[in-house]
């Protein structure tokens, strides 16, 4: 099995790239977040990897860090989700946004993904909240601060976020923000003007 690659970009296309390692060209299929960070063609590239083989099928999912690459194998691991879907959630956000939103049981945060449903996205907050909790940490997320706010005060700043025109990627990476430096006693005018702060510096 192939887990990582070290070579040259060769060329990047819609959401796949060839990765040149010793004159070999790897087709790897990634999410728009990791195709984001790729540099030029001809540049250095280490991808971390997933090779999922089928019968009639042999793919390569290439990730720019190990964390993506086990959201992956996470996604994965809920009915319903298969490798395109997974691909898709990945490209929405960055993989401590994840935690928290599972944390939160924020199904909306998983809803703005290309082929996620409101029954998937329920679906993929309950069945990846026991998981999530057991195999922390993914990313530098505080579980303490996620957990101390009701989680009506987090969607209504949510929500006031959002109808402000922030994308909901944007908002919850604020709100997570905003948790930290309000403390467990803050109110939802505290959770705003802390979220407002950090998305003015985005």
């Amino acid at each position: 099995m192939i887990s990582k690659l070290t070579g040259v970009i060769d060329s990047t296309h819609d959401n796949s790239a060839v990765i040149d390692v010793n004159g070999v060209g790897y087709s790897v299929l990634c999410s728009q977040k990791t195709l984001s960070k790729f540099g030029k063609s001809g540049e250095a590239i280490t991808l971390f990897t997933e090779m999922i083989v089928r019968e009639d099928f042999m793919q390569l999912y290439g990730f720019k860090t190990s964390e993506e690459r086990e959201w992956f194998r996470l996604f994965l691991s809920v009915q319903g989700v298969g490798m395109k879907v997974a691909l898709a959630i990945l490209s929405i956000a960055e993989p401590h946004q994840f935690a928290s939103a599972i944390m939160n049981q924020d199904k909306n945060f998983f809803a703005q993904a290309e082929g996620v449903g409101p029954k998937l996205a329920m679906r993929l907050v309950h069945e990846l909240k026991d998981k999530v909790n057991k195999q922390m940490p993914f990313g530098n997320v505080d579980t303490s601060a996620a957990l101390s706010l009701p989680t009506v005060a987090l969607q209504d700043a949510l929500s006031a976020l959002t109808n402000l025109g922030y994308k909901l990627a944007e908002a919850q990476e604020a709100l997570n923000f905003a948790q930290q430096k309000a403390g467990k006693d803050a109110t939802i005018e505290d959770l705003i003007r802390f979220s407002l702060t950090k998305l003015a510096r985005i």
